[in-house]
């Protein structure tokens, strides 16, 4: 799965354009926890925890790739070597040799902004969908009760403005939708079931708003990757259809997510509530 289409400008400099971000910026960098280090742009897995070192370099470092994954080839300065995913070319950053730092005296220098992380040690491959349905922290809540899934982050999509903030979403002026990403394993999970949840943890057939929330940026909507996504949710509303729901949901082609401020992620989790706008219900 190519991602580009969802990722921010500050992601594609990196990954498109060969950047590389500041020093020590990476949120990545001082990460501790246990688990993998995947491809932003695609989603597969590149680098396990047990491979990621402190060498004070200022980007996160690692002596060892999952095989096959990591793509080397000359870089255009004639010194260093260029590291990509070899699967979807994605520019991680280099590799150094002979640095002493590990046994494996190999060193990956990597930007965070390259990567994203799960806490899961074995996961192989990844597969994500981006939704919105209404308040983003019930979905939120609601998402990571669903077995398979990875990971999940709140966010605006569909809007016009660039970094917007939660302020402007309000004023209803910058046209985007409260939404989630959410990243799940494609062994556990495929996007039919994640489709069908979304559909059973909100209700589809409002047209203005969700629950008490009423406004635009708490509409129904699906945004898709690519064909197979629109196709398999094409078909999961053509089933509630067959059931007489008036299915409001839109199936939206995908465009930039922004990541919300950080006090809306994981929201009910940190504050100790529950959604007062969702609630489950089975309908496939």
């Amino acid at each position: 799965m190519d991602k580009s289409k969802s990722l921010t400008p500050d992601i594609l400099k990196i990954t498109k354009e060969k950047g590389t971000e500041y020093q020590f910026s990476g949120v990545l960098n001082s990460n501790e926890k246990q688990g993998t280090y995947l491809c932003r742009q695609c989603g597969r897995a590149l680098f396990r925890s047990h491979s990621k070192f402190h060498s004070s370099c200022g980007w996160p470092s690692f002596d060892e790739e999952i095989q096959n994954t990591i793509e080397k080839i000359p870089d255009n300065d004639g010194n260093r070597t260029e590291i990509l995913c070899s699967r979807c070319h994605s520019h991680l950053g280099h590799v150094f040799l002979g640095e002493g730092f590990t046994n494996k005296n190999l060193r990956h220098c990597v930007n965070s902004l390259s990567l994203e992380f799960v806490e899961n040690s074995q996961i192989i491959d990844t597969e994500e969908g981006i939704f919105a349905a209404g308040c983003f922290w019930g979905v939120e809540y609601y998402f990571k009760k669903l077995n398979g899934v990875l990971k999940t982050e709140v966010g605006y999509i569909g809007g016009h403005k660039n970094y917007p903030s939660y302020e402007d979403i309000c004023s209803k002026k910058s046209g985007h939708l409260e939404a989630i990403r959410v990243i799940f394993n494609n062994t556990i999970l495929k996007y039919e079931d994640v489709i069908k949840y979304f559909f059973e943890i909100h209700n589809p057939t409002q047209t203005n708003g969700q629950g008490p929330d009423i406004g635009e940026q708490y509409l129904s909507a699906i945004f898709v990757y690519d064909e197979i996504q629109k196709d398999i949710s094409k078909n999961c509303i053509q089933i509630l259809k067959n059931k007489k729901m008036n299915i409001a949901t839109k199936i939206l082609e995908m465009n930039t997510f922004w990541p919300a401020e950080n006090y809306h992620q994981n929201y009910y989790e940190k504050n100790k509530h529950s959604p007062y706008c969702h609630v489950y219900r089975k309908l496939f």
